[in-house]
């Protein structure tokens, strides 16, 4: 059995500023998904009053957010002030081309950027019925595990593939398999409990730019079905790229 090493495994949180460091840590742990408080203590070792504490906190700041089952995750702060900074000219015409996609599949359909070593999502159609698995735009995510990060980082230059692998839940021959297929499929990312397909939107140049996702319970069961729609929207999106 494999076992993944935690957050704090991985990162330094020594900024020399206690609360700073606790804060870091928190975060670092929801990077993998949505938590529960009993699992940020179990993770990082604060006290169970200082972890709900800070996560209050970090969440009136909009760095943390609570899904519906009450967990924590990433907010959408700084995912926000990131697609300001970018001015992503392609988001002008995702909207009718998620809302297209979410209504022909009954998916929730999303737009992923990578965000150094994180997904970002910076736009999103949901579906009716996914109030619990909703993303709001500018929820974070780690880049290491699910179909949306595999898609981010499988076209990449090789060394910083290999970067993004050492703390990865996929392997190399993983992201090949994308590469030659040219979509991903299975579960994680922001919306860790449902079937998730990705495929890339390519830029000038043909570069990989964003991921384009969908997400639901009819989404595994009718990956071929969706995966031509989704890349004949991800084509669309590609052409209104400023890259």
């Amino acid at each position: 059995m494999t076992t993944w090493p935690s957050p704090t495994d991985t990162l330094r949180h020594d900024s020399g500023v206690a609360v700073l460091d606790k804060a870091s840590l928190l975060l670092s742990v929801l990077e993998d998904g949505p938590a529960s408080v009993s699992r940020i203590v179990a993770l990082t070792g604060l006290t169970r009053p200082t972890a709900h504490r800070l996560a209050l906190a970090l969440q009136r700041l909009r760095l943390v957010t609570r899904d519906a089952r009450g967990r924590f995750l990433l907010g959408p702060r700084l995912g926000e002030m990131a697609v300001v900074e970018h001015g992503d000219r392609m988001l002008e015409q995702t909207a009718p081309v998620l809302t297209e996609l979410r209504d022909a599949t009954h998916s929730s359909a999303r737009l992923h950027r990578r965000c150094e070593d994180r997904q970002l999502c910076v736009a999103a159609a949901e579906a009716a019925d996914a109030e619990e698995d909703a993303v709001p735009v500018g929820t974070a995510a780690g880049l290491w595990t699910g179909p949306v990060a595999q898609v981010l980082l499988a076209w990449e230059e090789p060394d910083v593939l290999y970067q993004g692998l050492a703390r990865s839940r996929f392997t190399a021959a993983m992201l090949a398999q994308v590469r030659h297929r040219g979509w991903a499929q299975g579960s994680g990312g922001p919306a860790v409990d449902a079937a998730t397909l990705a495929v890339p939107v390519r830029g000038p140049g043909g570069r990989v730019v964003a991921a384009l996702s969908l997400s639901g319970p009819r989404t595994g069961p009718r990956v071929r079905e969706f995966t031509a729609t989704m890349i004949d929207a991800a084509m669309r999106l590609g052409e209104a790229c400023d890259g």
